[in-house]
């Protein structure tokens, strides 16, 4: 007997129904050769100090650094999951082979793996990768099963992931709770959210230390458009003021108009950062309840995998994009110009050296319907993507007029569309959805001047000039999306998509943790949430005020081990290696903290 273990009830349901494993039993399906049966996320999990030894059940600063000789797992305490594992038990232990059909990622890998270590599975085990869950996904899954073994930097990875995380976080939490607690509170501390926690603390004091300064900028109006001085701000008022005296009373003229087109590419398809960071953005959800809404909609088949860190399609998904349009129902007035038309093949878009594992988030093509409001919004949002890859670029043209007053220059530019490209496709959006991508009126001057009119170099007339007197603002409060942007760069602030590729690799955290690490804050009480801004509560200032360690605050140490964790999963670092590392930090941390006065 052939034994398959999904990582839920509903998935384990849409295999047996492709493999004809129809007869319903306690705790799984058969049929056909096939059992098929499912774990609820994890089983298992690492065991607690305790469980090595009762001595570290006490918290003592005389017993820290807590680090066992050897690791090992046990069941979560919970009578669903242990009836559950032991029909898994049951069944591995009578099995001719097992089929892993975990989700295709690195917590999925360790959820099946710890569950058949613990069950004693003893047979070959070979793995389903697919990245949707329809029927014909399933079916090509199952005629191209691979082999365990080609996921073991996969599993290694992952499990140096939750080991390094157990070996600071239990480490670093008793530590300092033990050293500094105050009202007997708990402080804890790990990997990813103390630097995370680190970054909007940070952020807070730079909002309550700012002093606002102001600044002048010398403007001037002709022609009903608003003209700035090319020397930019002034400091001192005047300064300007005696720019302003010099252009008074004098003409406009227009030294020259120059025309510049250009086009800009579609947006770059979802991965599952950057969904949560439109979500966000245009309908206030958080990126746990994203990850949840788009989660559903990978389990209704509409979605492919979602804990993806890439915005790119592998060549093979190219033959399959024409089925797939046609399968976007609710979409035809854009799917339409693109039926029997030769589909571009961008770089931007089809990329196999930027796809490892799973690419970006796309819909399957397969009908859309039942769906929750919410699930529409999140649909939407990755179908109009979709579409819009495959349409031709935005064309504009950016017109700017430089001209002079008395001996100053001024400049203004505006941009309009010429063509709309696929900017259609965001016309006429979804209710709620609040996009911008169907404005036809643009601009790249600072007044949002959108079209100027005609100027013809040489003309020239009156003009109002004035002196604009402008305060600084403080930095603004992280949200959930800039978070996020945040921690896929380890702090750093970047716009330009290729450059924020490059410093993914050393991101904290990683797509399909991150919602839960923001969570885990608000939970704790670190952070509260005023709309959309997040803001440290006074317990979270207080605990990154305590930690004068910096090794346990740096987003960008954090980075590099996040670094180092991609590589073991790539099979160029050890595991046992960053362990050792992560143990050494760890020894000295406790010794610099002990020493602190």
């Amino acid at each position: 007997m052939i034994v398959c273990i999904a990582e839920k009830p509903s998935v384990a349901r849409e295999i047996a129904g492709v493999l004809g494993a129809d007869r319903k039993m306690s705790g799984y399906m058969e049929g056909n050769g096939y059992q098929v049966t499912w774990t609820f996320g994890h089983l298992c999990t690492l065991k607690e100090p305790h469980d090595y030894d009762p001595g570290w059940k006490t918290w003592m600063l005389s017993s820290l650094p807590v680090i066992p000789p050897r690791f090992g797992i046990k069941l979560i305490d919970n009578e669903v999951y242990v009836a559950q594992f032991n029909v898994i038990k049951t069944l591995m232990q009578k099995a001719d082979e097992i089929i892993n059909c975990g989700d295709a990622g690195q917590e999925g890998e360790l959820i099946q793996r710890w569950v058949m270590l613990k069950a004693g599975a003893k047979c070959p085990v070979r793995r389903l990768w697919i990245s949707s869950l329809t029927e014909e996904s399933i079916r090509e899954g199952f005629a191209h099963l691979r082999p365990e073994s080609d996921f073991n930097s996969l599993y290694e990875a992952g499990l140096a992931r939750a080991i390094g995380d157990w070996i600071l976080g239990i480490n670093a939490t008793r530590l300092y709770t033990l050293r500094y607690a105050w009202k007997r509170q708990v402080l804890s501390i790990g990997r990813v959210q103390t630097p995370t926690l680190a970054m909007i603390v940070k952020r807070q004091a730079e909002i309550d230390n700012f002093v606002p300064a102001p600044y002048w900028e010398l403007k001037t109006v002709y022609r009903e458009v608003t003209f700035s001085a090319a020397k930019g701000r002034f400091d001192r008022k005047e300064d300007g003021e005696k720019l302003l005296s010099e252009v008074a009373g004098t003409d406009f003229t227009v030294t020259g108009v120059s025309e510049k087109k250009g086009k800009e590419a579609p947006p770059r398809l979802f991965d599952l950062t950057s969904l949560q960071v439109e979500c966000n953005r245009k309908y206030s959800f958080s990126a746990d309840e994203t990850l949840k809404l788009i989660q559903t909609l990978y389990e209704k088949k509409v979605t492919t995998y979602p804990r993806v860190d890439t915005t790119f399609l592998s060549d093979d998904i190219y033959p399959k994009v024409p089925k797939i349009l046609a399968g976007l129902a609710g979409y035809s007035e854009f799917t339409a110009p693109l039926k029997n038309a030769r589909l571009p093949k961008s770089r931007k878009v089809f990329d196999n050296s930027k796809v490892t594992d799973h690419h970006a988030i796309i819909p399957t093509g397969v009908p859309a319907t039942s769906l929750t409001a919410e699930e529409r919004k999140v649909y939407d949002l990755v179908a109009r993507r979709f579409i819009a890859a495959f349409y031709p670029d935005c064309e504009v043209s950016t017109t700017t007029v430089s001209g002079n007053a008395g001996n100053v220059e001024f400049k203004a530019s505006g941009k309009r569309i010429v063509r709309p490209g696929w900017r259609v496709v965001f016309a006429s959006a979804a209710p709620g959805q609040d996009t911008d991508a169907g404005d036809e009126r643009k601009t790249s001057g600072e007044d949002d001047n959108g079209i100027l009119p005609e100027f013809r170099k040489g003309e020239s007339g009156p003009h109002t000039p004035h002196l604009k007197e402008t305060w600084t603002t403080p930095p603004k409060p992280y949200t959930e999306a800039t978070l996020l942007r945040a921690m896929e760069t380890a702090g750093k602030t970047v716009d330009n998509d290729e450059l924020r590729d490059a410093l993914k690799e050393n991101g904290i955290g990683r797509p399909s943790t991150r919602a839960a690490i923001i969570e885990t804050l608000f939970k704790r009480n670190y952070i509260r949430k005023e709309k959309k801004s997040l803001y440290p509560t006074q317990t979270g200032k207080e605990l990154i005020g305590t930690i004068r360690e910096e090794l346990l605050k740096s987003a960008e140490l954090t980075g590099l081990w996040e670094k180092k964790l991609r590589m073991i999963e790539a099979g160029t670092y050890q595991a046992g290696l960053f362990l050792d590392e992560l143990k050494d930090m760890v020894r000295k941390i406790v010794v610099n903290v002990l020493s602190e006065t």
